[in-house]
């Protein structure tokens, strides 16, 4: 390992950003501050560290000449993880990225999000383009995060162990509990929340920068994601080869197609094989 670059395992300590409402925002900073910043922002359940350094997206980025910057977004990892649904409606995750990029003293950024992290830079792209100079939207989900989960039956296994009868509620489940240290109660006032406080993404009004749309061939939501792809002015997309929902932010080909697209390349059509 060139020691210019992190190991996979590297992780800085979480330096913590104070929301609008004062909940603590853990952040993440590598590279040096004047080259060009990259954003990236993870998936639910998961973490900067899960999504973003175990699958060498830092090291790969490092290694491409950019910043980067990582949240835990609220909810998640070393952040803040209320239980109150109330605070986690879509705003409230947009401000806190502001609040980031203007603690950070970061004008503008290239983004990089998934799964959740995605339809959350969706609406920072739409709501403030004038801090984000492109993105990829990896595995952007099929309107609302989260529509399909049970709430009371994850709750009450979350509560009390009862067992999760619906099969898309009992994948949640496992998923969450697939990350250390994840707060399931928080995870399941996140889904209340974004259910009852957030919108599709809305083809009529797409974001005006250039994005990358990149979903894994085997994701049920591919179709979707190309749908709003196609809606965008200076959108494109890219499959990510044999990869579903979970396990896409690994792959080797979607890192290289993101890389290529922020800096400016050309892309379309399939992520390349490996």
């Amino acid at each position: 390992m060139d020691a210019a670059f992190p190991a996979l395992t590297d992780m800085p300590a979480p330096q913590f950003v104070m929301s609008g409402e004062g909940r603590r925002i853990a952040t993440y900073s590598w590279g040096e501050e004047d080259a060009p910043t990259v954003l990236c922002v993870h998936g639910f359940a998961s973490s900067c560290r899960d999504n973003w350094v175990s699958t060498g997206w830092i090291r790969d980025l490092l290694r491409a000449g950019y910043r980067v910057l990582g949240v835990d977004q609220r909810g998640h990892g070393a952040s803040d993880t209320p239980h109150e649904a109330s605070a986690y409606g879509m705003d409230a995750f947009v401000d806190d990225l502001v609040t980031v990029l203007d603690t950070y003293l970061v004008d503008t950024v290239r983004y990089v999000g998934y799964s959740l992290g995605a339809r959350v830079g969706w609406q920072a792209a739409v709501q403030v383009p004038q801090r984000i100079e492109r993105a990829v939207l990896g595995g952007i989900p099929d309107g609302r995060p989260l529509a399909r989960m049970q709430i009371e039956q994850a709750r009450a296994y979350a509560e009390h162990g009862t067992p999760v009868d619906d099969p898309v509620t009992r994948n949640y489940v496992t998923l969450a509990e697939r990350v250390a240290g994840n707060d399931l109660l928080a995870l399941v006032a996140l889904a209340e929340g974004m259910r009852a406080g957030d919108a599709d993404p809305d083809p009529s009004n797409p974001p005006p920068q250039p994005i990358l749309f990149a979903t894994g061939t085997e994701d049920a939501i591919i179709e979707q994601s190309r749908a709003l792809a196609a809606a965008t002015p200076s959108g494109s997309f890219a499959e990510i080869p044999g990869r579903h929902h979970f396990n896409a932010p690994g792959s080797r080909e979607f890192r290289r197609a993101a890389i290529a697209f922020l800096s400016g390349s050309a892309l379309s059509g399939s992520a390349p094989s490996a």
